[in-house]
């Protein structure tokens, strides 16, 4: 087996190619880099929805206080993301129902991300 050559550059889910030549036939193998972050990605808020809570920024969510199902008043922290050092915490702009939560703590977001649904 000799190797030919490899990306350094890690995918969304924290993997990298590498490329080798066995038995005269070249191969690709995705393997996780030591060190590397998977991301996990996020659907998109429909601006056109008002039931979708979005990220306002990328960061890292620190807390998810609600599940589905649960009733929510305006005003009712549902979560926060920390970016820079700084914590944003989401409220609840209108008395509604959780559909949906698309994320949990540790969560690596972009702005815009959809983080939860609400009815």
């Amino acid at each position: 087996m000799r190797q030919s050559g490899r990306s350094d550059l890690p995918d969304d889910e924290g993997l990298i190619k590498v490329f080798f030549e066995l038995n005269g036939q070249p191969r690709v193998m995705r393997i996780p880099r030591e060190g590397a972050i998977a991301l996990r990605r996020h659907p998109k808020i429909d601006q056109a929805n008002p039931g979708h809570v979005g990220a306002p920024m990328a960061g890292a969510v620190v807390t998810v206080t609600v599940h589905p199902g649960q009733r929510v008043s305006k005003g009712t922290p549902i979560a926060s993301i920390e970016a820079m050092k700084m914590e944003t915490v989401l409220f609840a702009d209108r008395d509604a129902t959780v559909t949906s939560v698309h994320v949990k703590p540790g969560d690596h977001v972009e702005a815009k991300d959809l983080l939860i649904a609400l009815s």
